[in-house]
This record gives structure tokens, sequence and C-alpha cells, in this order.
């Protein structure tokens, strides 16, 4: 993942909310790419029930991002993700944690995992 000059903030490291919105284009396209079908498509609606970020080390200009995602559970309703943020040397700069819970469209009510979801969550389990 490139590192534009607007992710750093005044003290001269990759701005904590950089990592949010990274975490979330990393999932959103992975969905598309994996199930074929862009998440604003898919018969449920994703929507954001958690998220969090342990930062463990500082991403400065220059450093080469890398980021990595993996499957932390998949229940009936909710999917959670991890995504891990990795810098020159393979040492972790942050773990994050990402829920979505599936909803119906028409009533906003969970609901079940759409099934093309599921399957292409069973190949990013470790």
């Amino acid at each position: 993942m490139p590192i534009r000059w607007l992710d750093i903030d005044r003290y001269g490291h990759l701005n904590n909310g950089v990592h949010y919105l990274l975490m979330d284009t990393v999932i959103n396209d992975w969905i598309g790419t994996a199930t074929g079908v862009l998440p604003h498509d898919l018969p449920a609606i994703g929507l954001v029930a958690e998220t969090g970020c342990s930062y463990l080390r500082e991403v400065v200009p220059g450093d080469t991002l890398a980021v990595g995602l993996r499957l932390d559970r998949a229940g009936n309703s909710s999917i959670s993700y991890q995504v891990g943020f990795f810098v020159d040397d393979g040492e972790p700069a942050a773990v994050t944690r990402f829920v979505h819970v599936y909803v119906d469209p028409e009533t906003r009510r969970p609901t079940s995992l759409p099934d093309v979801l599921r399957s292409a969550a069973a190949t990013i389990t470790t």
C-alpha cells in the first residue's frame, strides 16, 4: 500500500486514522475480488459493528507498507477480520480488528452471511 504525503501527521508518522481507511479499503476490495460481487451488490448489507487497532510501531515516510488480511471468525450474521500492517523488516506495525454484521436491505435486521462471502472467507483462514 502506498503511503501518501497527506497520510503523515505533524509527528512525522502515519496518522492513526489512515490505518482505518486502509483497513476498510483492503476488506472491501477483497470482498469484491474474492466473491466477484461488489460489496454493495451482495444480497445483504455489511454494516460496521466494531473496529479496533493496536499500534505496535511507527510507520514513517520511506517505509514500505504491506497489508495482510485474515479471517478471525465467521458467525451466522457477522464476520470479523484481522488486518496486519507490516513495514520493511516484516515486523508488524499495527494489527486491527474489523467486524461486519450483515443485515437485510429492507428490514435492517441481522441476516445470514451471503453464501458467496462465507465461501470466500474460508480461503483466508490461517
